[in-house]
């Protein structure tokens, strides 16, 4: 809910107070037994609650995403599934999808850009991608101008050295890499700005599901690295936004 909104509605005479209490009164939480709906984080945070839509069951995000709409929030949902999106399209018509990185959006008011400059996403290989694009949307839902640079991995990295133009424009960069997890550490000794390394569970079997990439990441030698979880490419993708909003 855009609560400046609502006081300057009651402000203006164009809303009565018995009215606005009503639309206060499931401030700053809404139960709905299965989910506790967080209409107070965009005032908190600067973004509205995101829906983590893997385990949820399709009445559970439906509900969840009727409550954020009539608060006049925009809808993001993270590894949402197809079928579970074609039921909310029926519903929500501008609801967009997109199938490799499984997220759905939901844009009920316009996305200002508010970033300071712009983001890039870097991924390692193809198969990287799905995660990379989570990040990708995940930033440019959040009102950043974002580009992207894929399968620019170590095994040929006159490939990530040809595109060192968009990555000396970059104010935050996202690398995305499965297998030894090295291509933050290379993106990281090339710019002077920060580098937000995402492990993939991308990988052979002594890959371990994204722990060798990700302990990769964590001991790089790299300054002005950070590292979020394996195949977190939302995480990534919000705390590049945040980073880019930053004066």
């Amino acid at each position: 809910m855009d609560l400046k909104k609502l006081l300057e509605e009651v402000k203006n005479d164009k809303l009565d107070i018995d009215s606005a209490l009503n639309e206060l009164k499931n401030l700053p939480y809404e139960d709905l037994g299965y989910a506790n709906v967080d209409h107070h984080r965009e005032i908190r945070n600067g973004y509205p609650e995101v829906i983590y839509c893997e385990g949820k069951t399709d009445d559970h995000i439906l509900g969840i995403v009727d409550k954020m709409y009539k608060k006049d929030s925009n809808v993001l949902g993270t590894r949402c599934r197809e079928e579970t999106f074609l039921k909310l399209k029926n519903i929500y018509s501008k609801a967009q999808y997109d199938k490799l990185s499984k997220t759905l959006m939901i844009q009920k008011h316009h996305i200002e850009d508010t970033g300071k400059g712009e983001i890039l996403i870097v991924s390692g290989g193809t198969s990287d991608i799905p995660v990379a694009d989570e990040a990708y949307y995940t930033a440019k839902f959040m009102g950043n101008k974002v580009e992207r640079i894929y399968d620019v991995g170590v095994a040929g990295i006159h490939r990530l050295l040809d595109k060192k133009e968009l990555l000396d424009r970059a104010r935050v960069i996202v690398a995305v890499a499965g297998m030894e997890g090295a291509l933050p550490s290379v993106v990281g000794g090339l710019v002077n700005v920060p580098v937000i390394a995402v492990p993939t569970s991308v990988g052979y079997g002594a890959n371990l599901g994204g722990l060798s990439a990700l302990l990769g990441m964590l001991n790089s030698c790299a300054s002005g690295l950070s590292v979020v979880n394996i195949d977190n490419g939302f995480g990534a993708g919000y705390l590049a936004s945040m980073i880019n909003k930053l004066d």
